[in-house]
């Protein structure tokens, strides 16, 4: 853990602490103190300087923690689980997986970081959330012989992180096609898949999940400025920790892509057809460089978005195309 890292979590109880009480906790100046507490800003952390009494927190923040994961995940999962790993900052923990090379059949990684520098998102947009403020988690996985329904993977684990939300108490969400997790269309969450093989043959993946827990609301002012309505756990009511949201995930996900291993898309189907978010509404789909509108009729077993456009059913394939609702034809 970094110097900075180390003064976060004195921070992190959200209280005052007097920069004397600071570094003599961590044996160094007042002025290192300083400088450490400048730098949390590069971390999108709000902090508060009170004259003659010390720095606080804007809130307090709920730090993952390995240990708690690792013991709770159930025996389904714990036993296929490698490695776990969380990260004060990465780049991005798709990107850590993505340079395994020895993962065996049915065994898997976890990676989380508190922070992510660069952190992907669909079609090369970047995924913002500031310190300890959601999760950032990846899993890795490979089959021997890839499922016939792999482009469906992402949908699978849309499926996967609605069960387990669901366990955490929260109901009332959907699925966008084709990885977004939504909250009466505003965003959630969402799910970027890395794949490194063939259509036939050995496959190996990284499912990556990014979720809002509680994001702070200059940052939900900035992505609405951008165009993104984003939600968080927070605000649809009282949050688990998030070790415990971890914990669920990554079961959860775990056990879905040993069923889709097993069973393919059609596992997952029904699932995603109760938890649709576009079926039956008008939508504008856009596709290289031309865009066309129609009616959203759910999805295929290969995950394609299939939309009715001019009494004519068309196939989107995921990674070609951009959806977005429209309020009418």
């Amino acid at each position: 853990m970094s110097r900075r890292g180390e003064l976060l979590r004195l921070l992190a109880d959200g209280e005052t602490h007097s920069g004397e009480e600071l570094a003599a906790a961590l044996s160094v100046s007042r002025a290192a103190v300083w400088k450490w507490l400048q730098q949390l800003g590069d971390w999108g952390i709000a902090l508060e300087a009170r004259a003659g009494s010390g720095y606080r927190l804007e809130s307090a923040l709920d730090l993952l923690d390995v240990t708690e994961i690792r013991a709770s995940l159930p025996q389904a999962a714990a036993e296929r689980l490698r490695h776990l790993e969380v990260h004060e900052e990465l780049e991005s923990t798709s990107d850590r997986l993505l340079a395994v090379v020895d993962l065996p059949p049915d065994r898997f990684d976890t990676c989380l970081a508190e922070f992510q520098s660069a952190g992907r998102g669909r079609r090369g947009r970047r995924w913002i959330a500031p310190f300890a403020s959601g999760l950032c988690l990846s899993v890795n996985w490979s089959y021997r012989d890839a499922p016939a329904t792999l482009g469906a993977l992402s949908l699978a684990a849309g499926v996967a992180v609605l069960r387990a939300l669901r366990r955490l108490g929260f109901t009332d969400l959907s699925l966008k096609w084709p990885n977004d997790i939504v909250y009466r269309d505003g965003k959630l969450g969402g799910i970027l898949i890395d794949l490194r093989g063939e259509a036939a043959g050995p496959a190996y993946f990284v499912v990556g999940v990014g979720l809002n827990v509680r994001l702070p609301q200059a940052v939900r002012d900035g992505l609405r400025a951008e165009g993104v309505d984003a939600v968080d756990l927070a605000s649809l009511g009282a949050p688990p920790g998030r070790s415990v949201a971890a914990t669920a995930l990554i079961s959860e996900l775990a056990l879905a892509l040993i069923e889709f291993g097993a069973r393919g898309m059609t596992a997952f189907a029904e699932e995603w057809r109760v938890a649709d978010a576009l079926a039956g509404r008008p939508v504008r789909v856009i596709q290289g460089g031309q865009s066309f509108e129609g009616l959203a009729q759910g999805v295929d077993t290969d995950g394609a978005l299939l939309v009715d456009v001019e009494g004519t059913r068309r196939r989107i394939s995921s990674g070609e195309v951009s959806v977005r609702q429209v309020r009418s034809l």
